[in-house]
């Protein structure tokens, strides 16, 4: 298949997400060593599941979104920042959109935390930078949805998730994700905050056009 060629580290944390996810559904001792505990790492020790508390999500509703919007923008982002970067992108800000969490609750034995949010926001806001205009289609909404307009709504729904859920997911991820996403892109390529900008002010008119 061409998509394994053109974004194959994307194809990669796409079938491992899923695969993890899933084993840890049915697998609570998996699910339990996985999960992000802020006290434990904010001690040094469990360090690890800043990353692995990625790769597994609360239900099957949380793994379908976060896969939905990894499908819609990763496979399209690789090819444009390349292979190495994106693969950078995708584990740092995973790291990056955790810290706050780990500083936030060092002090909460009874907070777990999941999820991909933090890097898949990454992932959202790196494209957005690069093509602001292009649209995608979510059911049932009858019409397309810019990439910048879709990255604010995200960022709504992360926000109204924080403050209202009571579940294990990491929503305060989805904000530091979408920031590390936002820097990292930008301090690979320092050209696309000023073609960023030129997009919007340009193309506007067009789109906005009665």
């Amino acid at each position: 298949m061409e998509i394994i060629h053109t974004a194959p580290v994307a194809c990669a944390i796409f079938a491992i997400t899923i695969i993890t996810s899933l084993l840890a559904f049915s697998n609570d001792n998996l699910y339990g060593r996985m999960m992000l505990h802020p006290y434990t790492v904010s001690r040094g020790k469990d360090i690890h599941t800043i990353i692995t508390s990625g790769l597994i999500h609360r239900d099957w509703m949380h793994l379908f979104f976060n896969m939905l919007s990894f499908y819609f923008f990763a496979f399209t982002l690789e090819p444009i920042i390349g292979h190495l970067q994106f693969g950078i992108l995708y584990v740092l800000s995973l790291i990056l959109s955790d810290m706050p969490t780990v500083i936030k609750h060092k002090n909460d034995y009874n907070y777990y935390s999941l999820g991909a949010s933090g890097a898949v926001s990454a992932v959202i806001f790196s494209i957005v930078l690069f093509m602001p205009w292009q649209t995608i289609y979510i059911m049932p909404i009858p019409i397309g949805i810019w990439f910048w307009l879709f990255g604010i709504l995200y960022l709504v729904y992360c926000h109204y998730a924080s403050k209202y859920s009571r579940d294990q997911i990491n929503h305060d991820a989805h904000f530091f994700g979408a920031i590390s996403g936002l820097i990292i892109t930008i301090v690979f390529n320092h050209h696309v905050l000023g073609d960023f900008i030129q997009q919007i002010i340009s193309e506007a008119p067009a789109h906005f056009r009665l």
